[in-house]
């Protein structure tokens, strides 16, 4: 009886939270939405490549207000939001459009556990979309811009005795404003979907020592079998060090130790390399110590031996082709265009088996690439591509407005944005490669697609190239092809064929297919679907990709060096996925497509 009596509170406690919450609306949903609940919301450590075993997770519910631009915090507030799901989406619980005449606060309570008494508390927000300013007990601590990259704070000065009043403040003017949107469109149709307002990613907080690891980047060098990992730390000034430890499972493959700010060159005998058929990764761990010899932070962290570079092949063209190299062999890169939304959450998968099944069906269906496209994935998205195997194209997100195209010739024809405009674009894609530059899987950055605000091109991706001389360079992706970076990427809807080749770079193709088939019971608006063609059997819709395919499979020896598939699933009105937009089916005969897709994948396999 007594045990009855004390679980009554937690079962009240549920319950209430529950009834405070449902999906809103009645759009479509995957498979994984009825896994989601506020007790349950995205639970895994945020950020495995710099991982510390104790934190806090701040998602669940939270009350928000949708008010009027300009305005102090709201006396009422509207209600419940689940974070970390976009006010937009169903899975919010709200489904709201904000807009840029009105901002979005959210308001929750935090309890700081009594353990970490004494710590620096940090707090770490994955993503908030766009301009976010942040409130601990009523006081601003700081502000960021940006909606794809995370920011953190450390809160620890304005913690009071009891529980903490975390606030937040958002505005987001979406495609309206000068920032980078991606495919986000107030006027969502074709191929531009639902805005995203607000928190889309993990919230969480994690006690550290005034002097702590605040950044971990390791970068490879299998030619000289070393890999070189530099930390950043935060408040070093009295001499301390860092010990970097790479295992290969228990066994210490390699171990050193520099002065805090240099970086640790662990060297490698044998080492195993990172591939798509084979992904191995080296367990990492860093450990920071004062000058005394206490260790005062610890993190884990994983790394990748493996090279991305270029090299002429010899073959193919009467001077060889330029191809694209992993660990100094060639590889065609082949994988699908992926938007990254989900019906019911957006920007945010409902779970982390949500987000990793796309890379998982990717990879069975014989692709070794993945183009992310528009859109910056949650941290976890890159450590499933670095663990599974997955060569990743990284766009940075598209914002301004469009130049125009001419793949005819080499074009040089850009626009002139807005000072406020170029200035969003620096900083968030510097953010974006310094977010992103510890992943393996990432082989290539594309700076921009099809025209889109394409501006000062040359500057820009030679500025990319020397930021980050370690992966390929890709300037203008179906864009105008200024002469500059690694890459001629051009784009052909819907049969592959050749309109523009490079014998100084890789030639890829950029995108091609866009092969549609709407199915009844699995699309976001029964009325409406687009696709650049259409069809409407699963046979048809498979004669022509593998028509598709082999036509692709005739230009890679003399000419392309890699290509996307449009796309990974229906996205919205959008219907040339692989799969519908609720990943309950595949839309083709899977055996066929993998079977060219393999073979695709593997042609320049010796």
């Amino acid at each position: 009886m007594k045990k009855n009596i004390f679980l009554l509170p937690l079962i009240f406690v549920y319950v209430t939270a529950g009834a405070q919450w449902k999906p809103a609306g009645d759009s479509l949903k995957t498979r994984w939405a009825k896994d989601v609940s506020p007790e349950n919301v995205l639970p895994e450590y945020p950020r495995p490549i710099m991982e510390r075993t104790d934190w806090m997770n701040l998602n669940g519910l939270w009350d928000y207000a949708i008010v009027p631009a300009g305005q102090s915090e709201p006396s009422q507030y509207d209600g419940k939001i689940l974070v970390p799901f976009a006010v937009e989406s169903s899975l919010s619980g709200v489904q709201k459009t904000v807009g840029k005449e009105n901002e979005l606060w959210y308001r929750t309570s935090i309890r700081i556990p009594s353990k970490w008494k004494g710590k620096n508390i940090l707090l770490h927000f994955g993503a908030v979309d766009w301009q976010a300013e942040v409130y601990i007990n009523d006081i601003k601590i700081g502000s960021h811009h940006g909606g794809f990259t995370g920011f953190s704070f450390d809160i620890t000065p304005y913690l009071v005795q009891s529980e903490q009043k975390l606030t937040l403040k958002v505005w987001d003017p979406s495609n309206e404003g000068f920032q980078p949107a991606g495919k986000q469109n107030v006027r969502p149709g074709g191929i531009m979907y639902t805005s995203v307002t607000g928190i889309w990613q993990t919230v969480w907080i994690e006690p550290v020592n005034a002097i702590h690891i605040k950044s971990v980047l390791p970068v490879a060098d299998i030619d000289k079998k070393k890999l070189t990992v530099s930390s950043e730390i935060e408040n070093a000034d009295k001499g301390e060090y860092i010990q970097a430890i790479l295992k290969d499972g228990n066994t210490v493959i390699s171990s050193a130790q520099s002065v805090a700010g240099q970086p640790v060159e662990l060297y490698v005998d044998d080492p195993k390399l990172w591939t798509p058929d084979s992904p191995f990764l080296y367990d990492l761990e860093i450990k920071l110590y004062s000058a005394g010899g206490k260790q005062v932070d610890a993190v884990k962290s994983y790394a990748a031996m493996r090279k991305v570079s270029m090299k002429r092949d010899g073959t193919g063209t009467a001077d060889g082709v330029v191809r694209m190299q992993l660990n100094n062999k060639d590889i065609f890169h082949f994988g699908p265009l992926d938007q990254g939304y989900f019906p019911d959450g957006l920007y945010t998968a409902p779970t982390d088996e949500a987000l990793v099944f796309d890379i998982i069906k990717t990879k069975d269906l014989g692709f070794n690439m993945i183009r992310k496209h528009q859109k910056v994935e949650p941290a976890r998205w890159y450590y499933h591509c670095d663990k599974l195997g997955m060569l990743v194209w990284q766009d940075m997100p598209s914002g301004d407005r469009q130049a125009k195209v001419d793949q005819r010739h080499y074009s040089d024809v850009e626009i002139t944005r807005a000072a406020e405009s170029e200035a969003n674009f620096r900083t968030e894609w510097k953010g974006i490669i310094d977010l992103l530059k510890p992943q393996p899987c990432i082989v290539m950055w594309i700076v921009f697609n099809e025209a889109w605000g394409q501006f000062k091109t040359v500057e820009i991706s030679d500025w990319t190239k020397r930021y980050d001389p370690t992966r390929l360079v890709n300037p203008a992706s179906g864009g105008n092809s200024v002469h500059t970076g690694d890459i001629l990427d051009v784009h052909i809807y819907p049969k592959p064929k050749l309109c523009l080749y490079d014998p100084e770079r890789p030639t890829i193709l950029g995108e091609y297919g866009g092969i549609g088939m709407p199915i009844n019971g699995h699309l976001w608006d029964e009325k409406n679907s687009w696709g650049y063609v259409k069809f409407n059997s699963i046979k048809e819709s498979t004669d022509v990709y593998v028509e598709y395919g082999e036509a692709l499979l005739s230009l890679v020896k003399p000419y392309y060096s890699g290509a996307v598939y449009t796309q990974t699933t229906d996205v919205e009105i959008e219907v040339n996925g692989l799969m519908t937009y609720d990943r309950e089916l595949v839309k083709y005969e899977e055996d066929r497509i993998k079977k060219i897709n393999s073979s695709i994948s593997h042609s320049l396999d010796k």
